[in-house]
């Protein structure tokens, strides 16, 4: 049987994608040329072709999604005015700040579904009175009362702000979450790598060095990640291509003599576009659907070594993350209720969707729906065992 990559006819592409498309075909890696090529061709109708191919060859016509929650303990934040992207961080007092108690916690957990879901995905602000310790009881507590629920949480921001206010080596704060049932880390904060454009966009917060050696160290202590990059702002193409290259040489490191990424490893890349609403960037103009493709299809062709691409229903929206499976996406991400980083900053996507729509919207697209956990293991629920249907909510707390 052919496979999807050797059916590329590199002939039958623009004369500009021709040698791109027979490096996709002859699984050669794309070096800085060809990722510039792929964020500036006008062909991103081909492009997607080959993205396509690639996430085909890789996975077949399945489609991942899982069941999951957002809890935001607080949005109270020291670099509430460092990050200018920023619509969520508020600082001590403001009218939209907040902070949950660990029972609060608790009692959302509960009614977002508890045992019901696979992931709690939890993220916040970095609050100047709440040390490790606090969270520590609060995963602690989650454990106890959800002890078949994946604790995908903290960022490498707040490792690194764990790290200083504790004065914890990046390990010692990682081995703690982790004992206390930390699971995973999701990618957030990684923003742009390059320093002309943090300077501008978030000056003051944890650098990329900070923020690679926060993923390095959780791949060598058996945590997996997730990636992420910020687009659509002040960055040029040569601030992306180099963004999409650090992160392909951080996961070269953790698959040294782990090709199978059982020790620790990137899962998923999510390309997240910007939102000029709510924040100090000063800027108008929401990123175009061409380029939110564009950006799937280019991640998908250049970070070779990363198996997930996820396109953000939240951030895309349910048709525009549709499309994307097409050009390299093979993960919608989940059914979420009550996202709240994203809404604050602008989004006006629904706060959910049921099991039952994104198992629609997957198969529309012409591909096969699979629930997975965070580290993409496939599940099968018995009779009645599914999430139960949840109102949306606000999305401010």
């Amino acid at each position: 049987m052919t496979s999807p990559l050797q059916k590329i006819r590199p002939e039958s592409f623009p004369a500009p994608l021709a040698a791109l498309a027979a490096k996709v075909r002859d699984g050669e890696r794309l070096d800085d040329a060809d990722a510039t090529l792929c964020f500036t061709t006008p062909d991103v109708l081909h492009l997607g072709r080959l993205a396509d191919a690639v996430r085909r060859q890789m996975h077949g016509e399945v489609t991942y999604f899982n069941v999951n929650r957002h809890l935001n303990p607080t949005n109270v934040c020291i670099y509430t005015y460092n990050c200018k992207f920023c619509g969520f961080a508020a600082l001590p007092g403001e009218d939209h700040a907040w902070q949950m108690s660990h029972e609060e916690v608790y009692r959302r957990a509960a009614e977002q579904g508890g045992n019901h879901v696979t992931e709690f995905h939890i993220v916040g602000g970095l609050h100047p009175d709440l040390g490790i310790d606090w969270y520590l009881e609060m995963l602690r507590g989650l454990r106890e009362r959800f002890p078949d629920v994946h604790l995908k949480a903290f960022t490498a921001i707040e490792i690194g702000y764990f790290s200083q206010r504790d004065k914890l080596s990046i390990e010692e704060v990682l081995v703690q979450l982790r004992d206390a049932g930390l699971g995973s880390l999701p990618g957030g904060g990684a923003e742009i790598f390059h320093p002309e454009v943090r300077a501008q966009i978030c000056d003051g917060k944890l650098d990329t060095e900070e923020w690679i050696e926060v993923h390095r160290t959780a791949h060598r202590l058996g945590i997996h990640s997730n990636c992420t990059m910020l687009y659509g702002h002040v960055e040029k193409v040569e601030h992306s291509v180099d963004h999409l290259m650090r992160l392909r040489a951080l996961q070269d490191d953790a698959l040294a003599g782990d090709p199978a990424g059982a020790k620790g490893s990137f899962n998923a890349f999510i390309p997240l576009a910007y939102h000029p609403e709510n924040n100090y960037m000063g800027l108008r103009f929401h990123t175009t659907g061409l380029n939110d493709l564009r950006h799937m299809a280019t991640a998908r062709l250049v970070l070779d070594n990363i198996p997930h691409m996820k396109a953000y229903w939240v951030m895309l929206t349910p048709k525009l993350a549709q499309l994307a499976l097409k050009f390299g996406a093979n993960d919608l991400d989940g059914t979420v209720v009550e996202e709240t980083v994203y809404h604050m900053a602008g989004a006006e996507t629904e706060q959910q969707l049921s099991r039952g729509e994104l198992e629609r919207v997957v198969r529309e697209a012409g591909f096969t729906p699979v629930e997975r956990d965070t580290l993409y293991n496939p599940i099968v629920r018995g009779a009645g065992a599914l999430a139960p249907p949840l109102a949306a909510t606000p999305a401010a707390v």
